[in-house]
Protein backbone atom coordinates (compact mmCIF):
# COMPACT_ATOMS: atom_id res chain seq x y z
CA UNK A 1 0.00 0.00 0.00
CA UNK A 2 3.06 2.03 1.01
CA UNK A 3 4.58 1.58 -2.48
CA UNK A 4 1.19 2.46 -4.15
CA UNK A 5 0.48 5.37 -1.99
CA UNK A 6 3.98 6.50 -3.30
CA UNK A 7 3.32 6.43 -7.26
CA UNK A 8 -0.21 6.93 -7.70
CA UNK A 9 0.52 10.96 -7.09
CA UNK A 10 1.32 13.12 -9.64
CA UNK A 11 3.58 15.26 -8.41
CA UNK A 12 7.88 14.19 -8.17
CA UNK A 13 7.11 12.33 -4.09
CA UNK A 14 9.62 10.82 -2.58
CA UNK A 15 10.46 7.26 -4.09
CA UNK A 16 8.31 4.21 -3.67
CA UNK A 17 11.48 2.23 -2.62
CA UNK A 18 11.88 4.23 0.41
CA UNK A 19 8.69 3.12 2.17
CA UNK A 20 9.54 -0.39 1.09
CA UNK A 21 13.03 -0.24 2.62
CA UNK A 22 11.32 1.57 5.87
CA UNK A 23 8.84 -1.18 6.00
CA UNK A 24 11.59 -4.05 6.33
CA UNK A 25 13.83 -2.48 8.60
CA UNK A 26 11.33 -1.62 11.17
CA UNK A 27 9.61 -5.37 10.51
CA UNK A 28 12.99 -6.97 9.65
CA UNK A 29 11.00 -8.59 6.91
CA UNK A 30 12.08 -10.61 4.17
CA UNK A 31 13.57 -8.80 1.56
CA UNK A 32 12.79 -10.33 -1.68
CA UNK A 33 9.13 -10.47 -0.34
CA UNK A 34 9.42 -6.77 -0.34
CA UNK A 35 10.88 -6.09 -3.49
CA UNK A 36 8.12 -8.20 -5.38
CA UNK A 37 5.06 -7.22 -3.37
CA UNK A 38 6.20 -3.44 -3.22
CA UNK A 39 7.50 -3.24 -6.91
CA UNK A 40 3.79 -4.92 -7.87
CA UNK A 41 2.36 -1.39 -5.77
CA UNK A 42 4.39 0.74 -7.45
CA UNK A 43 3.59 -0.73 -10.67
CA UNK A 44 -0.07 -0.22 -9.70
CA UNK A 45 0.12 3.02 -8.27
CA UNK A 46 1.78 4.19 -11.68
CA UNK A 47 -0.73 2.52 -13.63
CA UNK A 48 -3.42 4.61 -11.63
CA UNK A 49 -1.78 7.77 -12.43
CA UNK A 50 -1.74 6.54 -16.73
CA UNK A 51 -5.67 5.93 -16.51
CA UNK A 52 -6.35 9.36 -14.44
CA UNK A 53 -4.08 11.52 -16.08
CA UNK A 54 -5.77 12.72 -18.70
CA UNK A 55 -8.38 13.64 -16.74
CA UNK A 56 -6.77 16.22 -14.38
CA UNK A 57 -4.89 17.16 -17.80
CA UNK A 58 -8.29 17.91 -19.44
CA UNK A 59 -9.52 19.83 -16.34
CA UNK A 60 -6.50 22.05 -15.91
CA UNK A 61 -4.21 22.14 -19.01
CA UNK A 62 -5.18 24.31 -22.31
CA UNK A 63 -6.24 22.23 -25.21
CA UNK A 64 -3.36 23.05 -26.67
CA UNK A 65 -0.82 22.40 -24.09
CA UNK A 66 -2.69 18.46 -24.27
CA UNK A 67 -2.38 18.54 -27.98
CA UNK A 68 1.22 19.23 -27.31
CA UNK A 69 1.82 16.38 -24.98
CA UNK A 70 -0.08 13.90 -27.60
CA UNK A 71 1.79 15.13 -30.27
CA UNK A 72 4.98 13.93 -28.12
CA UNK A 73 3.38 10.65 -27.00
CA UNK A 74 2.67 10.02 -30.78
CA UNK A 75 6.26 10.44 -31.72
CA UNK A 76 7.45 7.81 -28.92
CA UNK A 77 4.29 5.49 -30.74
CA UNK A 78 6.11 5.90 -33.82
CA UNK A 79 8.87 3.28 -32.78
CA UNK A 80 7.47 1.53 -30.10
CA UNK A 81 11.10 -0.64 -29.21
CA UNK A 82 12.90 2.89 -29.25
CA UNK A 83 9.89 3.91 -26.60
CA UNK A 84 10.62 0.81 -24.75
CA UNK A 85 13.95 1.26 -24.08
CA UNK A 86 13.60 4.92 -23.30
CA UNK A 87 11.36 3.91 -20.66
CA UNK A 88 13.35 0.47 -19.18
CA UNK A 89 16.71 3.18 -19.10
CA UNK A 90 14.69 5.63 -17.58
CA UNK A 91 13.20 3.37 -14.72
CA UNK A 92 16.91 2.03 -14.02
CA UNK A 93 17.95 5.52 -13.28
CA UNK A 94 17.35 7.07 -9.81
CA UNK A 95 15.04 9.90 -11.53
CA UNK A 96 11.27 10.40 -10.70
CA UNK A 97 8.79 8.76 -13.17
CA UNK A 98 6.04 11.12 -12.53
CA UNK A 99 7.15 13.12 -15.78
CA UNK A 100 7.23 9.54 -17.51
CA UNK A 101 3.89 8.50 -16.58
CA UNK A 102 1.98 11.85 -16.78
CA UNK A 103 2.85 12.52 -20.02
CA UNK A 104 2.57 9.07 -21.33
CA UNK A 105 -1.28 9.26 -20.04
CA UNK A 106 -2.45 12.81 -21.21
CA UNK A 107 -1.06 11.08 -24.44
CA UNK A 108 -2.62 7.92 -24.15
CA UNK A 109 -0.04 5.57 -24.95
CA UNK A 110 -0.75 2.22 -24.10
CA UNK A 111 0.00 0.90 -20.74
CA UNK A 112 1.83 -1.97 -21.80
CA UNK A 113 4.75 0.13 -23.28
CA UNK A 114 5.23 1.61 -20.41
CA UNK A 115 4.08 -0.53 -17.72
CA UNK A 116 6.02 -4.09 -18.89
CA UNK A 117 10.08 -1.91 -19.20
CA UNK A 118 8.75 -0.01 -15.55
CA UNK A 119 8.63 -3.08 -13.83
CA UNK A 120 11.95 -4.54 -14.87
CA UNK A 121 13.77 -1.24 -14.56
CA UNK A 122 11.89 -1.00 -11.23
CA UNK A 123 12.35 -4.54 -10.20
CA UNK A 124 15.92 -3.93 -11.04
CA UNK A 125 16.66 -0.63 -9.18
CA UNK A 126 14.32 -1.44 -5.80
CA UNK A 127 16.08 -4.81 -5.81
CA UNK A 128 19.72 -2.31 -5.81
CA UNK A 129 17.64 -0.38 -3.00
CA UNK A 130 16.31 -2.19 -0.41
CA UNK A 131 19.94 -4.99 -0.90
CA UNK A 132 21.77 -1.49 0.20
CA UNK A 133 18.97 -0.96 3.03
CA UNK A 134 21.55 -2.92 5.56
CA UNK A 135 23.78 -0.49 4.35
CA UNK A 136 21.37 2.81 5.87
CA UNK A 137 21.20 0.69 8.32
CA UNK A 138 24.14 0.80 10.12
CA UNK A 139 24.48 4.21 9.01
CA UNK A 140 21.46 6.10 9.29
CA UNK A 141 23.23 9.09 11.22
CA UNK A 142 25.27 10.26 8.67
CA UNK A 143 21.95 9.92 5.92
CA UNK A 144 19.86 11.81 8.87
CA UNK A 145 22.96 14.21 8.77
CA UNK A 146 22.81 14.46 4.41
CA UNK A 147 19.24 14.05 4.28
CA UNK A 148 19.58 18.13 2.49
CA UNK A 149 22.33 16.92 0.84
CA UNK A 150 23.42 18.63 -2.64
CA UNK A 151 22.46 15.02 -4.17
CA UNK A 152 18.35 14.77 -2.67
CA UNK A 153 18.14 18.56 -3.48
CA UNK A 154 19.56 18.00 -7.18
CA UNK A 155 17.14 15.15 -7.51
CA UNK A 156 14.06 17.03 -6.42
CA UNK A 157 15.05 19.73 -8.27
CA UNK A 158 15.57 17.48 -11.44
CA UNK A 159 11.78 16.11 -10.68
CA UNK A 160 10.66 19.80 -11.14
CA UNK A 161 12.73 21.13 -14.14
CA UNK A 162 11.50 17.77 -15.56
CA UNK A 163 8.04 18.45 -15.28
CA UNK A 164 8.26 21.79 -16.21
CA UNK A 165 9.73 20.80 -19.94
CA UNK A 166 6.60 18.46 -19.95
CA UNK A 167 4.23 21.23 -19.64
CA UNK A 168 5.69 24.50 -20.66
CA UNK A 169 8.12 23.37 -23.39
CA UNK A 170 6.40 23.47 -26.77
CA UNK A 171 7.24 20.17 -27.38
CA UNK A 172 6.22 20.18 -31.55
CA UNK A 173 7.65 23.17 -32.26
CA UNK A 174 11.00 21.86 -31.11
CA UNK A 175 10.73 18.34 -33.17
CA UNK A 176 9.32 20.08 -35.94
CA UNK A 177 11.92 22.93 -36.15
CA UNK A 178 14.35 22.42 -33.89
CA UNK A 179 13.88 25.09 -32.38
CA UNK A 180 13.11 25.68 -28.38
CA UNK A 181 9.56 27.61 -27.29
CA UNK A 182 7.71 27.94 -24.49
CA UNK A 183 3.90 28.01 -23.74
CA UNK A 184 3.46 29.31 -20.21
CA UNK A 185 -0.71 29.47 -20.77
CA UNK A 186 -1.75 25.81 -20.29
CA UNK A 187 -4.28 25.99 -17.88
CA UNK A 188 -7.78 26.32 -18.77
Amino acid sequence: MGAVLFDIVPFPFAPAFTIMVFLQILFDLNVWAVIVIGVLGSVLGRYILLLYAPLLANKYLKSSKNDDIKFLGDKMNENKWKGVLVVLAYSLLPLPTTPLFLGAGISKIKPIYIIIPFLIGKFTSDSIALHLGKFAVENQQDIIDNIFSWESIASFTLGFVMLFCLFFVDWRTLIQTRKLAFDFKILN
